[in-house]
């Protein structure tokens, strides 16, 4: 579990110029940062309940920090730069089966003029892996989880990096951080952005794994579950 024990709950009013989101807490209203470069599509309407970090900085601007939304009775963690904490401590717990052969991880490794989220190395003689994390909260459909939830130039970028090193003899692995408990099935949304959900089917034709990770979101606790499958598209 990734222990949530200070989180503040409030009422969310709305989410704006993408970093900013008003709240009410106390009967008063404040505004908090959103640390999530998506749309946010689906994650939130007017008067859902809401959790806030509050930092220990007393230099911040704005000292909350938006964490996660309730949906209906489903929390979806929006915080997109808990995604690699997530995926972290899941392979230093060996609970990927496919990955529990790799005990050197390496994070933020530099690729020409990019970087690569994880490098795991082995002291058996297997192939080194570049992995690269995405975090999801999107679910149009009921059990269905999807990514994007807006046109991603930088998803495409990470895409071709990630098929240019798996031709160099490297493996390679995309995992989508799904931060929300509801998902039983993860596709590309490709009503949102078909590019990304092309390019993506050609990655995997490449030999690029995915891994769609599924974790329990609460304000008590982000706990990991299961991994579920990866949905392709019709052809």
């Amino acid at each position: 579990m990734n222990s949530n024990p200070h989180l503040i709950k409030a009422k969310l009013i709305k989410r704006y110029k993408r970093f900013l989101a008003d709240v009410e807490l106390n009967d008063q209203t404040i505004t908090v940062h959103v640390p999530n470069t998506g749309s946010m599509k689906g994650c939130w309407e007017e008067g859902d309940e809401c959790a806030l970090s509050l930092s220990s900085n007393k230099e911040r601007k704005m000292p909350y920090t938006l964490e996660m939304i309730r949906r209906g009775t489903v929390w979806i963690g929006i915080n997109t730069h808990q995604a690699n904490h997530l995926v972290e401590k899941v392979l230093k717990e060996k609970k990927i089966p496919s990955l529990q052969d790799y005990e050197f991880i390496e994070r933020e490794v530099k690729i020409n003029q990019s970087r690569i989220d994880f490098y795991l190395r082995s002291s058996k003689t297997i192939p080194h892996v570049y992995l690269e994390v995405k975090n999801v909260t999107l679910s149009l459909q009921d059990g269905i989880v999807s990514f994007p939830d807006a046109v991603s130039e930088r998803g495409l970028k990470h895409l071709d990096e990630l098929i240019e090193l798996k031709k160099k003899g490297f493996r390679t692995v995309l995992v989508f951080c799904i931060q929300r408990s509801d998902g039983k099935v993860m596709k590309a949304e490709e009503s949102i952005d078909l590019l990304y959900a092309k390019k993506l089917e050609v990655a995997v034709d490449e030999g690029v794994e995915v891994l769609p990770l599924l974790f329990k979101v609460t304000p008590e606790g982000i706990i990991f579950e299961k991994e579920i499958p990866f949905q392709r598209m019709a052809r």
